[in-house]
């Protein structure tokens, strides 16, 4: 079912409910009205008969004159008694020739339904003639009455279902054209495709009602783009990445067949093979990790960690390269937090290392901590070159070095940055980089608690 057909149902439903409410309210309004002035004109009519029987001189007299009755009642379906004690009539103005009805005393006016022989409603009244005593009976058939309620309900219905189908015609028609914009849209979208990511939807008007609407599909095409030019970026990075490292084994491998080599060149090559094996297999297992945690089911189990001991460990582990560029590893963290032991270490030891690589000789590389509101800063603080200002927003993209050609034994692949920002999301935390002429910091910020 189309937007517009369904529309136009609801538009339908509303109008029958709206019309048959008011049709129910005038049927109901006039068979009140109907009743009342029924009753009023047959409680009138004792009035007058009684009137008329007071000042007669003689109630038999007015016997003899039935016509003047039949004229006053006016029509076949009113009706007339007036009965003596013994329940025969002395005035009957009967057209119909019902039978008398059986009705209780009454001194005063009341009004009865009689539905035997024919539907009727009645109004009888006790007088005090002399010394008799009269019973008054007005009455009135109520089949034209129905009838002419019937009649007009049934109007009512036809009325009721013709403005529903007018109601659903227009409504289809009021939602066609209004959807307008909303078709104009979709014709839009359809053009937009992977070579044509660039397109973008247009705005029908600053106050239009699809503005908010063509701008989130505007924002989330940004994202589909930038997502897929990096998709792109990155699939050329792993190629070139690996590409290196391939190269380097059939280029050496192809020297040493072209003639006999000697055990200890055919085991220097080896040894060289294996630095390459190595590289990739770095760079395999950290490609897997990141996969891994940018799945939607990914999840960690988050364990209180002593900052201080943790942050010693992975100085005992990094002792020996520190010694190598003479740089001392100062160990100033000293709080609680809650993360997954093994994830934190790997972002800690990825940060060192970056540091380690990077950081000038002699320079000591400090790693602190401390509590900012509700959350933990982690930090990691080198001296060393200053970080492009304009580079700092790629360095967390994978394979990005901010200098291509520093590749050292132990380097990542350029993904070390990318899995510690990997790992941050995992924590529902942030990173923050800094870097001066004085240093360059970066700032891991966990949440104190962990759900």
């Amino acid at each position: 079912m189309t937007l517009s057909i369904r529309l136009a149902s609801m538009f339908a439903l509303v109008s029958v409910l709206l019309l048959g409410g008011i049709g129910i309210y005038l049927c109901q309004s006039l068979q009140h009205e109907i009743i009342w002035r029924d009753d009023q004109a047959l409680q009138g009519r004792l009035e007058r008969i009684h009137a008329i029987i007071r000042d007669s001189g003689s109630l038999d007299a007015l016997g003899q004159r039935p016509q003047l009755y039949e004229n006053m009642l006016g029509n076949r379906d009113n009706l007339l008694w007036v009965l003596n004690e013994q329940g025969q009539p002395i005035i009957e103005i009967n057209p119909p020739q019902l039978p008398i009805p059986k009705v209780p005393q009454q001194a005063t006016i009341k009004l009865l339904d009689w539905s035997d022989p024919q539907p009727t409603r009645l109004a009888v009244q006790t007088i005090e003639y002399g010394s008799q005593r009269f019973t008054l009976i007005a009455g009135k058939l109520l089949l034209e009455r129905e009838q002419m309620l019937a009649a007009y309900t049934l109007k009512m219905m036809t009325a009721v279902f013709i403005g529903t189908v007018l109601a659903f015609a227009l409504g289809w028609l009021v939602s066609f054209r209004g959807l307008r914009p909303v078709r104009q849209l979709a014709a839009q979208a359809t053009h937009i495709d992977v070579q044509n990511l660039h397109l973008r939807l247009t705005h029908f008007g600053p106050h239009h009602e699809l503005k908010a609407l063509t701008e989130a599909l505007n924002q989330m095409l940004n994202r589909l783009e930038n997502g897929f030019l990096q998709l792109s970026r990155f699939s050329e990075d792993l190629a070139h990445e690996m590409r290196t490292p391939l190269n380097n084994l059939m280029g050496q491998t192809s020297l040493a067949l072209q003639q006999n080599r000697s055990q200890d060149e055919y085991q220097n090559l080896l040894f060289s093979n294996q630095e390459e094996y190595e590289r990739l297999a770095r760079m395999i297992d950290n490609m897997l990790f990141l996969a891994r945690a940018e799945q939607a089911n990914a999840s960690i189990k988050p364990e209180r960690i002593e900052l201080h001991d943790l942050v010693a460990q992975l100085c005992d582990y990094f002792e020996g390269m520190a010694e190598e560029r003479q740089i001392t590893l100062v160990n100033q963290a000293n709080h609680q937090m809650w993360a997954e032991p093994d994830l934190l270490r790997r972002a800690l030891a990825n940060l060192i290392a970056n540091a380690l690589r990077y950081g000038d000789e002699a320079k000591p590389i400090i790693i602190s901590s401390q509590q900012v509101d509700n959350n933990i800063e982690l930090s990691v603080s080198n001296q060393g070159l200053m970080i492009d200002p304009s580079k700092i927003e790629f360095i967390f993209d994978r394979f990005y070095r901010c200098d291509p050609s520093r590749h050292q034994a132990g380097d990542s692949g350029g993904l070390g940055l990318a899995i510690v920002r990997s790992i941050m999301q995992l924590h529902r935390g942030r990173m923050q980089v800094s870097s001066d002429l004085q240093q360059t910091c970066f700032t891991l910020i966990f949440p104190c608690s962990q759900s």
